[in-house]
């Protein structure tokens, strides 16, 4: 199960980008409006995505993914943005953005972000993060 969380105060430019992710079965879709429920959210329950609006009315769409690293460094992200690539990469750099989404996202980018994911996961499966083995 990919477990997806869209931050934004304004639902209708991620519609399509919702809509095209809930039609796969194994996706779980929780919305919230602002940065701050969006921080709230997640210091309480994991995701394997967030997807944070430009704007999100308490603050920025990199100032949220910011301190997110703050609440949990391992959660990938995705920022809407009308930058061109070079200016959001130079905005977004040190902040571990998984991809940068135009200001209303396709079902097209949906795609790409699913399969990305699922790539991602494949790869991670089976490492656990600070545990010791046991050895012989």
């Amino acid at each position: 199960m990919i477990k997806l969380l869209l931050v934004t105060p304004h639902k209708d430019p991620l519609l399509e980008l919702a809509s095209a992710m809930e039609k796969d079965d194994d996706v779980e879709l929780t919305w919230t409006d602002s940065g701050q429920k969006g921080l709230d959210t997640l210091s309480e329950t994991s995701v394997d995505l967030v997807v944070a609006d430009k704007e999100l009315g308490d603050m920025t769409g990199l100032e949220f993914v910011e301190k997110l690293l703050r609440v949990n460094p391992m959660i990938n992200s995705a920022v809407l943005s009308s930058l061109p690539a070079d200016e959001f990469h130079e905005a977004s750099e040190g902040l571990g953005v998984f991809s940068q989404l135009p200001l209303r996202p396709a079902k097209a980018d949906a795609e790409t972000l699913l399969k990305g994911l699922k790539n991602l996961k494949d790869l991670t499966a089976g490492i656990t993060i600070g545990s010791k083995d046991p050895g012989p």
